[in-house]
């Protein structure tokens, strides 16, 4: 990989009950959509937003020792993609550290657009959420 290329993140929380057992997919991809690499994690017990936006901080930060000049975040969640937008406030405050620690992530990487995706577009990071909650609940 060259240094600076244009790469794409995408992430996906997935919680189990809400508050529940939780896991976050990640996916790394070059434009032309060809994989760069790709992980999950199983997080705890917490809400579906929390680990949307555990999910979104796992993947900016794996994605930063790419040094990419520009990442495209894609998600499927319409409240966090929105709140890193701008266009909606953080009213919950169990998601403002969450947030803000997002934001300082994307800031440090500098050029970081998100947009929202049905889930059906970001199936890959939904099913590696998924695997680290079916290993979870396999103990």
């Amino acid at each position: 990989m060259s240094e600076g290329e244009r790469l794409i993140l995408r992430t996906d929380g997935a919680s189990r009950g809400n508050p529940g057992h939780a896991a976050a997919g990640v996916v790394i991809e070059r434009e032309d959509g060809s994989l760069m690499a790709r992980g999950k994690k199983y997080l705890g017990v917490m809400t579906n937003n929390q680990a949307e936006y555990r999910a979104l901080i796992l993947g900016l930060r794996s994605i930063a020792r790419y040094q990419p000049a520009a990442v495209r975040v894609y998600m499927d969640s319409e409240l966090v993609v929105r709140q890193m937008a701008g266009q909606y406030k953080v009213r919950d405050e169990s998601l403002r550290p969450l947030f803000e620690e997002a934001r300082e992530l994307a800031s440090a990487l500098g050029n970081v657009t998100f947009a929202h995706v049905p889930r059906g577009q970001n199936a890959l990071a939904d099913q590696l959420a998924n695997e680290a909650l079916d290993a979870q609940a396999r103990g």
